[in-house]
């Protein structure tokens, strides 16, 4: 059995979450998302806690663990949300938010765009942060990376985009000798 599927949901105020046969539910004051249970696993509501439970443990173990996290990320996405913070170290590279669309000048030829979508938005403080924000984790975390990966940060003079509290290991440079 699952440790991690044993352990109960606790819903939080404002948080209702609707079972459906294997379509589960989270509504809240963000928003709302769904998520669709593997065949062997059954969830169920009971004074404010949601319980998952597996049919067979050697056919469906697997699942278990996974559908109560799922579930977990879905209650906490609709009444708080996610987020992650990304920083840009380099000179001349800078991030800003047009409309809906975030522009990054990060040392190409051309300004990289990315435009909000999934329910994700785009937040900058300064020119130097990015704050990525969603219901989704999973989207969020996504589009952080696919934005950390237009320009990794180098080991050499930590020029790039990273993630905030990321430490880069640096390599020495040359000796001049």
């Amino acid at each position: 059995m699952s440790r991690i599927g044993k352990e109960p949901v606790k819903l939080v105020e404002g948080v209702t979450v609707t079972i459906e046969g294997q379509k589960v539910t989270a509504k809240g004051k963000l928003g709302e998302l769904s998520y669709t249970m593997h065949e062997g696993i059954t969830a169920n509501v009971e004074d404010g806690i949601l319980k998952v439970a597996c049919a067979d443990d050697d056919k469906y173990g697997n699942f278990h663990g996974l559908a109560r996290a799922l579930i977990n990320n879905m209650v906490i996405g609709v009444s708080e949300g996610y987020k992650k913070e990304l920083e840009i170290n380099g000179v001349g590279y800078r991030a800003a938010k047009e409309g809906n669309k975030l522009v990054l000048t990060i040392g190409y030829s051309h300004p990289v765009v990315f435009e909000e979508a999934n329910g994700v938005k785009f937040e900058c403080p300064d020119s130097t942060t990015i704050l990525v924000k969603g219901i989704d984790k999973q989207a969020v975390g996504q589009i952080a990376a696919v934005i950390r990966s237009k320009r990794p940060p180098e080991p050499y003079l930590g020029k790039g985009v990273k993630y905030s509290g990321e430490r880069i290991r640096r390599k020495a440079g040359k000796t001049g000798k």
